[in-house]
């Protein structure tokens, strides 16, 4: 069964869910954007979870299309779920490693037995994912991936990505 997709406008770090999905960089330890929001307003914990992660069981970093689970340190959500998202070129398809990195966070999620998960739009910032693209792979994606997860809420910042969003979940229907 897939989980019932919902949309919101604002600030992730703010989402009082089981787990909030991190568009990470495979080095783990921080960034800019969604990545550097979810470390600040997490607080050392997070960071000291996956500076552990790179010393044991990530020591070349996280690869792309993969997810991790950490402590959500200060967050209201209990476990931050770290992925990386691939960086959109043109001369290349890579909308497959952008829908693994939705499909292994709702596998991640199960895992940690995360009923409700917020979720960015990965690859859409600084990676360069044309907006609307990224929403239909990452709608398209979560709707057609078996989990528990009860509620996947996409939570956007600014009208172009939810604007995109609306549209890939009114796809759907």
């Amino acid at each position: 069964m897939g989980a019932r997709i919902t949309l919101a406008r604002g600030d992730i770090t703010t989402q009082d869910v089981d787990a909030v999905v991190n568009a990470a960089n495979s080095g783990l330890l921080g960034g800019g954007g969604v990545d550097g929001a979810i470390h600040r307003a997490g607080g050392p914990a997070i960071l000291a979870a996956c500076r552990e992660l790179r010393a044991t069981t990530l020591p070349d970093g996280l690869p792309t299309g993969q997810a991790v689970a950490t402590t959500g340190g200060n967050l209201p959500a209990a476990h931050v779920i770290h992925t990386v998202g691939p960086v959109h070129a043109k001369r290349e398809d890579r909308s497959e490693l952008l829908a693994s990195a939705y499909r292994e966070s709702l596998r991640v999620a199960d895992e940690i037995g995360a009923r409700t998960v917020a979720f960015p739009a990965v690859s859409a910032g600084i990676y360069g994912w044309p907006m609307d693209d990224a929403a239909r792979i990452a709608v398209g994606t979560v709707a057609a991936t078996p989990t528990d997860v009860e509620e996947a809420r996409f939570v956007l910042f600014g009208d172009e990505a939810y604007d995109a969003f609306r549209r890939a979940v009114d796809a759907l229907d």
